[in-house]
């Protein structure tokens, strides 16, 4: 098996080209692929790790699309299932020229929605060193989340490291209670777990950076780290019994797109694991890859090269010396 491996759904996304319109009165658009979890395989993957991905798509076009998509990218597609009795998932979105897009999904009763999780059995995590957990698979039906907690459970048998991101979707959660205790029973088995500040409030009301590291780290022992997400302002990271410490952001040329920041930031957070850096470093690698998303259009596009990296941090840098 890969290095890396993550769980999901995949999504064709129709995204406006039409600057500020209401989705009804769009004429134009372009096809990307997305998905949170497999935004960022992607990632990963362009930054030179071995990925697999697991998932179903439906017999249709929308499907082909994403598996050919997968599999040009290089990502390992031997446990995306192909199911004829399912449609897949897709999703509207807006263009807009600042703020967050306008966005309609249409995936209720997909095919990953009803991926059958004894296929789980036929996955070998022997040499996985990190699998990406997200609240957001878990959430598309009682199915998908039985799949989930078996998946972890068999993570935890091999001593395998899990990342979770609670990436959180309201419309996809019967209520905002269920939504909250199931997500937080997730994060219980993340050694690293990654919420944004705005769902520190939702999850366990707090914005406070510390208060919600303190939440995550107390209420599991296998949660080493917690990194709170603070938007352009960077990221806020504290290690059980460690001092903690915050990175700071990267300024960037021209805000795009939003989608995708989040999971741009787990990209470059746990590639840079991968490669052995240190927490600080992982994290600011975490910033830069987030701040590349927001300046395109597609859902993963932004996502850096190890060349497109280092431009950027060397471009930082530039940035900063003209400061000083």
């Amino acid at each position: 098996m890969s290095e890396f491996l993550t769980i999901g759904e995949p999504m064709a996304v129709l995204a406006s080209q039409d600057v500020n319109l209401n989705l009804a009165d769009v004429s134009h658009f372009n096809r990307f692929l997305a998905g949170a979890e497999l935004n960022v395989a992607i990632g990963v993957r362009r930054l030179g790790h071995s990925v697999s991905y697991v998932s179903a798509v439906g017999s249709d076009p929308f499907g082909r699309f994403i598996l050919d998509s997968i599999q040009s990218a290089g990502i390992d597609a031997t446990h995306i299932n192909v199911d004829p009795n399912y449609w897949t998932g897709f999703y509207l979105k807006q263009r807009v020229d600042h703020g967050d897009p306008q966005t309609y999904y249409y995936r209720k009763n997909s095919a990953a929605a009803n991926y059958d999780r004894s296929n789980l059995a036929n996955i070998d995590l022997g040499n996985t060193s990190i699998t990406h957990i997200t609240g957001i698979f878990a959430a598309l039906s009682p199915q998908a989340l039985a799949t989930t907690r078996a998946l972890i459970a068999n993570i935890e048998k091999v001593g395998g490291q899990i990342t979770f991101d609670p990436n959180l979707r309201p419309a996809l959660w019967r209520s905002k209670t269920e939504m909250v205790s199931t997500t937080n029973a997730l994060a219980q088995h993340g050694t690293i777990v990654m919420p944004g500040i705005h769902e520190g409030q939702v999850l366990m009301g707090s914005e406070d950076p510390a208060e919600i590291a303190d939440f995550y780290l107390n209420q599991s022992s296998i949660t080493k780290t917690v990194v709170v997400k603070l938007g352009p302002d960077g990221a806020y990271v504290k290690q059980r019994n460690q001092q903690s410490f915050t990175v700071p952001g990267f300024r960037v040329k021209e805000v795009i797109d939003t989608v995708g920041a989040g999971d741009g930031f787990a990209v470059g957070m746990i590639s840079a694991l991968l490669e052995g850096k240190t927490m600080h470093d992982a994290v600011k690698r975490a910033c830069a890859t987030g701040a590349l998303a927001v300046e395109s259009c597609g859902d993963n596009d932004g996502y850096p090269t190890k060349e497109e990296l280092e431009t950027f941090y060397q471009e930082q840098d530039e940035q900063m010396g003209e400061k000083i």
